[in-house]
């Protein structure tokens, strides 16, 4: 049914105060700059995308994990394109103004007590407790921003538009770690368009929550089915992996760079949101994090989702939000004041890399997992956008 309360939720203010109000801290972020780029051997598209990623290594684990050095990083965030000729090339990066102060403050510290109590209460499912998923429905929102930044992958997963011809995602969605998947020689992005012009917009059913029966079949207040809307595909041009995703083996703390940028043949002429570097969990509004993606339990549906964000490293954002197969690459956003702009806005903090589970002392534990958008990472992703680094200071 027609939730209002989740529309207040989406578009009103939380805070009336100047004082109390949420705010995006900018500060100067580092610089990535391309030095040197080579051909590599053309990859072999053999594998299928997998929409679902394991990893043995748990919170804890990397929180234990030594910090990558200097040129460590260098080297993790070197990249690989891959052109929709099917060439590849690989670039090596240079990092100018790199401080690793800010990734040791108390915000990347050990969790507290509180929160580790979270971790062991989670339940071992990708719906935490009742399905709290929202299935967009009707014109007047999926065609309206932030819904509309929300785009399928031909590989099956999801992705945000960040620029006018370029898409975040997952680098899963495109790599396993040790090539490139089928069909991402010939990667397209879904963009949710009416089927006709003049079709009526439906907005009753805006925001609907309903839960699959145990049979598969749809509850009994289930949306209406969007036979008005269709996916309208562009292909990509250039894909970007950073290094430190292939490593040999994509389940291995490797998921620490679990990103992608697609560039698209063709301008797409939509809003698109803005990058920002990922606050601590405690700053967020009411601690909450949202995306929207096309989960495959929910056939041609957008969902939307918001959760409390749980544990985090300097890294890492693990947290409640329900979600299936299919909604791996969804951009993670938070809205909150712009004080430059005087106005409230959202950015992507972070990409949903999906559902992870490790096992430990025999028992399996689960997480839905995010990777955050580290200064660092915002240079790279920034100066893959604009192609120079003076537009990419500020995140």
């Amino acid at each position: 049914m027609f939730t209002p309360l989740l529309c207040l939720l989406l578009v009103a203010p939380v805070f009336s105060s100047s004082s109390s109000r949420p705010q995006w801290v900018l500060q100067r972020v580092p610089v990535v700059l391309a030095q040197q780029t080579e051909a590599r051997s053309v990859p072999h598209f053999l594998s299928p995308a997998r929409l679902d990623v394991n990893s043995p290594c748990d919170p804890e684990c990397h929180k234990a994990a030594p910090r990558p050095s200097y040129w460590d990083l260098r080297r993790l965030l070197a990249y690989e394109t891959l052109h929709s000729d099917g060439q590849l090339t690989e670039t090596a990066i240079g990092i100018y103004g790199y401080d690793p102060s800010p990734d040791t403050s108390a915000a990347y510290s050990a969790a507290s007590p509180e929160k580790a109590e979270r971790s062991r209460a989670r339940r071992k499912r990708q719906i935490f407790g009742h399905d709290g998923r929202f299935s967009i429905a009707g014109q007047d929102f999926l065609l309206k921003y932030p819904f509309s930044v929300a785009v399928k992958l031909s590989t099956g997963c999801s992705g945000t538009l960040v620029g006018d011809r370029h898409v975040l995602t997952a680098a899963h969605c495109v790599h396993d770690g040790k090539n490139y998947v089928k069909g991402a020689q010939r990667l397209r992005v879904g963009f949710l368009k009416p089927k006709q012009r003049g079709t009526r917009p439906s907005s009753f059913y805006g925001l609907t929550n309903y839960t699959n029966r145990v049979d598969g079949g749809p509850g009994p207040f289930g949306p209406p089915t969007d036979d008005e809307m269709k996916f309208q595909w562009i292909r990509a041009k250039r894909t970007h992996v950073p290094k430190g995703w292939i490593k040999g083996n994509a389940n291995d703390i490797g998921m620490d760079y679990d990103y992608a940028l697609l560039e698209l043949k063709k301008s797409h002429k939509r809003r698109h949101m803005r990058l920002g570097v990922s606050p601590p969990a405690q700053r967020l509004p009411g601690r909450r994090v949202h995306f929207s993606g096309f989960d495959n339990d929910r056939p041609g549906k957008l969902v939307y989702r918001f959760c409390r964000a749980g544990e985090e490293t300097s890294d890492l954002l693990y947290q409640h939000c329900d979600a299936q197969p299919g909604a791996s690459g969804s951009g993670i956003y938070a809205r909150m004041w712009d004080g430059q702009r005087q106005r409230w806005e959202r950015k992507v903090i972070g990409v949903f890399s999906g559902h992870q589970w490790v096992e430990r002392q025999g028992a399996s534990q689960e997480f839905n997992v995010a990777v955050r958008i580290t200064p660092l990472k915002y240079a790279q992703i920034c100066y893959w956008i604009k192609g120079n680094f003076v537009d990419c200071r500020e995140g």
